[in-house]
This record gives structure tokens, C-alpha cells and sequence, in this order.
């Protein structure tokens, strides 16, 4: 397992200087965040940033992400295209001898809250969701009711994208993303990369738009629409522990033994009723997942891959880009390492007796 954790570059407050406090840390996750989406990664640029991570003493384990284009989604005709772009980006991130790259598949809106700063009982703030008031959200003069999507679309391309998916179906969206991983995944191969693909956040449909990353059973499908050791999935246990009924330690058993998982973001959350949950410190007292059990699925999985802490809350009077904070992130990684520690331990003491 490679303890990592996500850096926005430049402009991101949290320096890799600050992380580099983080003793258990060794890799960082980030992309290129100045080229627009569907524009492919050239190598140069992708170099200078491994170049930058390497310099503070860091891996470059994981880009997170190359966006997806909604052409691609949407099965447009000019979808060829934008795909060829993200081969490209591909190619660029393979031949840097990187060997994640994470992506997703959701709809207009790749990830999806009701509050950046929903009060804990602690004090704290975090991130939360309510599918009731996400329902009282009007978007027809754009998304300015959105938290942390106000100024991503104007009202005219909005209007257009999600009148443009009511054509799509979920079965749809299946048949476009086949398209695209039958496109992709052999550039990945002959550069070696691992294609990871994150859950729909929540696992569930938002605004009428189709989602399909969201059970078991979709990442089985995913698995088989393209059957390649470089076409798997970023486990996101706060994503997918959104839906209570799913259960995150056997899916990274099922998928990490297949070796598909390529990618692992751990986060809890706490289910505050029916679509309803915010997101809490990573201790399994704190929320509704079992941390311990998910990290133990991982170690007897013997997963090798990229694994960081995910959402934080904002402590301690800290500012930021809401769940991306250093305080609360620095302490999931250190209870990460700690949980990693002593399962390793007690499982090499178990070997020894026997």
C-alpha cells in the first residue's frame, strides 16, 4: 500500500511542503488543472509536475483526473475526438512512468453536495448531502444553488446539457462508456497504465441524469466490459458507503482479489437518513463505515497500489477548498498508517505461532 495524498499544485494552500510533515506520506495524487477539459496532456507538462512532486521528495503515484468530456458521455458524433485527446493524455501520463490514472463517468456533475459546511457536534464542518433539498434546487437560470458549482456553467450550457441527457439512459451510458474503454484501455496497456474508474457520488441519480458506478454489481459489469488488468476501479469507500446497503469491505475482497482495484480513496461518512449523510473524521467511531474493516480488506488483499485519505473536515479554525484541508486529511493518514501498522503486525505474528 502506498500512503498518498491529493495536492491541487501551484495554487492548492496546502504546499507539498506541509505534507511533507506527514510522516506516513510518500506519494501524492494530482493532475494538470490549467489546460481545459477534452484538451489532451502534453508530455512536457506532465513531466515539469512529476518533475515538481519528485523534487520534495515524493512519488507521483496517481493522476486524479483526466476528465472525461460530456461528448464521450453523451455518445456524440464528435466523441472520436475528444477520445483521441484523452489517449493522448494517457500516453503522456504512461510514458512518465505513472501508473494510475483515475476518471469518471458522471453526468454534468462529477461529484455532488448540498453543504460545504455543515456543522459537526465537535464544531467542525464537513461536507453533507440531502437528496430533499437537493430536490428544492431550481437550475433553470444555471447552477448558482449548487455548492461548488455556481460558476462551472452558464445557464445556456446547463440548459443544453441536461436537455441533451434526457435522451440518455442508464443503459446508454453503459454502451458509451464500453466505447470509450474499448478505445482507451489498449493505450493504456502499451504504456503501461491502470485505469481507475471512480464511483458516482452519491451512488445515486441526481437531476433526472443517469448514474451507473454505483453497487457491486456495476463494478462487476465494469470489470467485464473491457476484461483487462488495466480497466479497474478507485474504490471510494465514502462514495459508495453513501448507500448503506453497500458493503465496502467485500467489494474491496471481491475486486482486490480479482487485482481490479488500482486506486483507493478512504473517507467515512455518516448516514443521517434515507439519501442524507455527511461526511466525518475517518475513525470508524465517527461515522457509519467500518474503517478498521475496510483497511484490514485491503492488507489481506495484499493491495499494493495507491491508497489516500480522502475528504477531511475543516478543525481547528483551518480554511480551504471545503474537504481538502491539511489538519484533518494529516490525521486520517496517520490513523490509516496506524491501522495498516498493526494489522501487518498481528498478521506476522499469526504466521510465526503457527
Amino acid at each position: 500500500m502506498k500512503l498518498s495524498f491529493r495536492w491541487y499544485g501551484a495554487n492548492d494552500p496546502v504546499s507539498l511542503d506541509k505534507i511533507r510533515q506527514i510522516p506516513v506520506v510518500k506519494g501524492i495524487v494530482s493532475a494538470i488543472y490549467d489546460l481545459p477539459p477534452g484538451e489532451p496532456w502534453p508530455f512536457d507538462k506532465v513531466q515539469a509536475l512529476k518533475k515538481e512532486v519528485e523534487e520534495k521528495g515524493f512519488s507521483l503515484v496517481a493522476i486524479e483526473s483526466i476528465p472525461v468530456a460530456e461528448e464521450i458521455k453523451l455518445g456524440s458524433p464528435s466523441r472520436d475526438r475528444y477520445i483521441d485527446a484523452f489517449c493522448e493524455s494517457v500516453r503522456s501520463v504512461g510514458e512518465n512512468g505513472i501508473p494510475v490514472v483515475c476518471y469518471n463517468f458522471m453526468p454534468v456533475f462529477d461529484w455532488m453536495r448540498t453543504n460545504l459546511s455543515f456543522r459537526l457536534e465537535d464544531g467542525s464542518y464537513a461536507l453533507s448531502y440531502d437528496h430533499d433539498e437537493l430536490a428544492k434546487i431550481d437550475l433553470s437560470s444555471g447552477a448558482q444553488g449548487l455548492p461548488g458549482w455556481s460558476a462551472a456553467y452558464s445557464a445556456g450550457e446547463l440548459r443544453y446539457l441536461l436537455d441533451a441527457y434526457r435522451e440518455i439512459s442508464e443503459e446508454d451510458l453503459w454502451v458509451n462508456l464500453k466505447y470509450f474503454l474499448e478505445r482507451v484501455v489498449p493505450v493504456a496497456e502499451e504504456v503501461g497504465v491502470k485505469m481507475a474508474i471512480h464511483p458516482d457520488d452519491p451512488p445515486w441519480p441526481i437531476f433526472g441524469l443517469p448514474r451507473v458506478i454505483k453497487d457491486e454489481a456495476a463494478l462487476e459489469r465494469l470489470v467485464k466490459l473491457v476484461d483487462s488488468p488495466s480497466n479497474g476501479i478507485a474504490l471510494c469507500s465514502g462514495s459508495l458507503g453513501a448507500d448503506p446497503k453497500n458493503d465496502i469491505p467485500a467489494m474491496v475482497r471481491r475486486f482486490g482479489g480479482l487485482g481490479r482495484i488500482h486506486f483507493a480513496h478512504v473517507r467515512n461518512v455518516k448516514i443521517l437518513g434515507e439519501r442524507r449523510f455527511c461526511e466525518t473524521a475517518h475513525p470508524s467511531c465517527a461515522g457509519s463505515l467500518d474503517i478498521y474493516g475496510i483497511i484490514k480488506a485491503y492488507h489481506d488483499v495484499s493491495f499494493n497500489g495507491p491508497l489516500r485519505p480522502d475528504h477531511g473536515r475543516m478543525i481547528w479554525g483551518e480554511e480551504g477548498k471545503p474537504g481538502y484541508g491539511l489538519c484533518d486529511r494529516a490525521l486520517g493518514a496517520m490513523y490509516i498508517a496506524g491501522l495498516w501498522e498493526a494489522i501487518s503486525k498481528s498478521h506476522t505474528s499469526k504466521c510465526k505461532s503457527t
